[in-house]
């Protein structure tokens, strides 16, 4: 199972946990991959500075291993106070059946990108990964003095180029089954929902850094067809949410074990930003709401306090039940256990298929 990328990486297996920002991606999760020969990651998109650095501290306290760290590449959003208000109004129908009070509305502040990256380079971790955008060259720049691996999202080939221009070292290329938010950055989010299978080797054929399949890779066979298709390692989120090393509340994981391929939809009602998650009852209902939904990260802002009471309350019909399509092969078994399982099952596949060969 190693390659260039993995040796480059200094890993052994090519499988990355994907960054899984809002609570999956714990520190106990990203060293349980990497420990496992794999390379575990913290999703720090909506950390502070402090709890950056306190989360990376105490993977290292669990591991010695490489590990990476994503942030999200900051957005301007435009959203008519009126329109805030509004959605803020509605929002407390939800408020008051969670027996929580209305919300008053503050500006949403993202944490400083800048603020976030000093930390990562003060710490130097291994692996420093972004998603819905590009960061600012200087950025990067800095990155690789440190000698740092950068991994950039792409959802189209075009958004691939243009990060192997910036200078990433790897194109995670997100395909439509991935769970969670969409890294789109150029263009309509919903213009860009090209499966993993066609935008895999179409990537790999346009850009000369190593490309990271990611959307709907569960096991082994997975794994297998990604190398088949030229990706030079996999990216897995779903498959490790209901392991007991995600962070991801006990009614999420559940609703993981739970579900179909079918389940799943992409929505932005939870965060004004196209996701793909499980279906809602808050999902469902928001289709018919009148006014306009502010963008992100306006109205994630709007519906945390709403999202929080429901996964404390053990409601998953308001809760952001982020998930990709492959949900039927999902398990609970140790982080540790489905690196292990997924490698062993790949070079299966791998035999299989070069007996094939043979008999031909």
């Amino acid at each position: 199972m190693e390659n260039a990328f993995t040796r480059r990486l200094g890993i052994s297996c090519p499988i990355l946990q994907a960054p899984m920002a809002g609570g999956p991606a714990t520190p106990e999760l990203a060293a349980a991959v990497s420990n496992a020969g794999g390379l575990g990651s913290l999703g720090a998109g909506y950390w502070t500075p402090e709890q950056i650095r306190d989360a990376i501290r105490e993977v290292r306290r669990r591991t010695d291993r490489p590990f990476g760290v994503n942030l999200f590449v900051p957005e301007r959003t435009d959203t008519a106070d009126e329109a805030v208000a509004a959605m803020n109004a509605h929002l407390n129908h939800y408020r008051a059946r969670l027996g929580i009070g209305p919300a008053p509305f503050t500006p949403a502040h993202a944490p400083s990108f800048e603020a976030q990256l000093q930390v990562l380079l003060e710490e130097g971790v291994p692996v420093f990964s972004f998603t819905f955008g590009i960061p600012p060259a200087d950025a990067i720049q800095a990155m690789k003095r440190r000698g740092t691996f950068i991994v950039g999202t792409a959802t189209t080939v075009e958004e691939g180029i243009r990060l192997e221009a910036a200078g990433v070292d790897a194109v995670a290329a997100q395909g439509s089954e991935a769970g969670g938010h969409r890294g789109t950055f150029l263009g309509d989010a919903g213009d860009a929902l090209i499966g993993t299978l066609a935008l895999v080797p179409q990537l790999a054929d346009r850009v000369s850094v190593p490309v990271i399949a990611s959307g709907g890779i569960m096991d082994g066979r997975g794994l297998a067809a990604s190398l088949a298709l030229g990706a030079s390692a996999v990216q897995m989120g779903t498959a490790f949410l209901a392991s007991p090393e995600s962070g991801a509340p006990a009614a999420h994981k559940r609703m993981v074990l739970s579900s179909g391929e079918d389940a799943t939809a992409i929505t932005h009602v939870y965060s004004g930003k196209a996701a793909r998650g499980i279906r809602t009852e808050f999902m469902q209902d928001m289709q018919a709401y009148p006014g306009t939904i502010p963008g992100y990260p306006i109205q994630n802002a709007l519906t945390r306090d709403i999202r929080q009471a429901a996964a404390q309350a053990d409601d998953p019909s308001l809760m952001s039940l982020w998930a990709g399509q492959g949900l039927r092969l999902a398990t609970a078994q140790a982080a540790a256990d489905i690196v292990r399982r997924t490698v062993a099952e790949a070079q299966a596949a791998i035999g299989n298929l070069s007996k094939l060969a043979g008999q031909g």
